[in-house]
């Protein structure tokens, strides 16, 4: 077989050459079990279910699915379409995490977790985000819980973390969340060890939605009637990420990066090499591995000053995504990109309602 610079090697594809000779780890965007399976053949360690990727799974495979709604529906007849959807995701994850259970002891706790979401709709509620973070942790023993960067978010991230679950930092798009989200983790496990309690085998990470950003400040450009170069507007993610895997390094931040949302192959290509998770959607795996990108480390390669300057100039929103203070906890659930994405996941609920009740109340004809 042939490597991504065309010499024989014994790799599987792009990504399974990037898993095998660089630091950077592989997990799959989604917790359907054929895409996961196909993607840890390619080195893949992880994967991840949110209220979104639920429903696209559910609604994917509603055949093999509607029995078992109905049996929930027979068996608890108090239950709402909520708790029977919830239900649900907590089924569809523990599916997914089985799958990952050998790279779970291969990496002892770092990887080969499955991660699952709190419900969106508690985002300004801590000490409920916290229980519901303990519910999800007990699904399986290698899920890893994803809290949203909010301003109640971080105060769970922190407790989440003093309870020994391993979190993942949701909706987070700035250096300013990923440095709150980092101090939130450094405090929960320096409480863990003042008690003496296990911290070995816990995994955290922090996402950093890299599309996400840039499709805000694409909006921002329209609504703003701004002129830059439209190739800057693909770079901004990559920037934030770029910093901010700096910034830990050289604090020792005892969390990963992960790079999720992705809109083009520097989400991927630009972060290679980096000792953090790239996550695309299986569709966009396949992708970058029928290209002819170039599986080298450029994670240490900045961003063109011009095109960080311009989007520096352009984009009050930017500033306060690139600058290490330009945001403070207040800000975070205004910002744009939280907005838009808390209520794509909000709405994903009242989707999975819909999905549920189709079954449990079908249609008259």
């Amino acid at each position: 077989m042939m490597s991504a610079t065309g010499t024989s090697t014994a790799y599987r594809s792009r990504l399974h050459q990037m898993t095998q000779t660089t630091p950077t780890s592989l997990w799959n965007d989604s917790a359907d079990v054929d895409e996961l399976a196909a993607s840890i053949e390619q080195g893949a360690v992880g994967a991840t279910c949110n209220p979104v990727i639920a429903l696209g799974i559910l609604a994917k495979r509603l055949a093999e699915w509607s029995p078992r709604i109905a049996t929930l529906a027979r068996e608890h007849p108090e239950w709402t379409e909520d708790e029977i959807g919830w239900s649900l995701v907590g089924e569809v994850s523990a599916r997914a995490a089985r799958l990952l259970e050998p790279a779970f002891s291969a990496h002892h706790g770092r990887s080969g977790r499955l991660s699952v979401q709190v419900d969106p709709r508690l985002y300004r509620d801590a000490a409920a985000m916290v229980r519901h973070a303990v519910a999800l942790n007990r699904l399986a023993p290698n899920v890893i819980v994803k809290l949203p960067a909010t301003r109640a978010g971080i105060t769970a991230i922190e407790e989440a973390t003093r309870l020994g679950i391993s979190i993942n930092a949701t909706v987070c798009f700035t250096v300013p969340q990923c440095l709150a989200v980092a101090a939130a983790v450094e405090r929960g496990l320096s409480e863990r060890e003042r008690r003496g309690e296990e911290i070995g085998s816990m995994g955290p990470i922090c996402t950093i939605m890299v599309g996400r950003l840039d499709d805000w400040l694409k909006v921002v450009m329209e609504k703003e009637q701004i002129s830059v170069d439209p190739g800057y507007l693909e770079w901004a993610g990559v920037a934030v990420f770029k910093k901010t895997y700096e910034i830990f390094r050289r604090r020792g931040y005892r969390l990963r990066l992960l790079s999720a949302a992705f809109r083009n192959h520097m989400h991927w290509s630009e972060l290679i090499g980096a000792d953090a998770v790239i996550s695309p959607p299986y569709a966009w795996q396949q992708r970058f591995n029928a290209s002819d990108i170039e599986v080298r480390p450029r994670i240490d390669e900045p961003v063109e000053p011009r095109v960080v300057q311009g989007l520096l100039g352009h984009f009050a929103d930017f500033r306060r995504a690139y600058t290490e203070d330009g945001m403070g906890l207040d800000d975070f659930d205004g910002f744009g990109s939280t907005v838009r994405t808390l209520r794509q996941f909000i709405g994903a609920i009242g989707g999975l309602d819909a999905l549920v009740r189709d079954v449990m109340l079908p249609k008259p004809d």
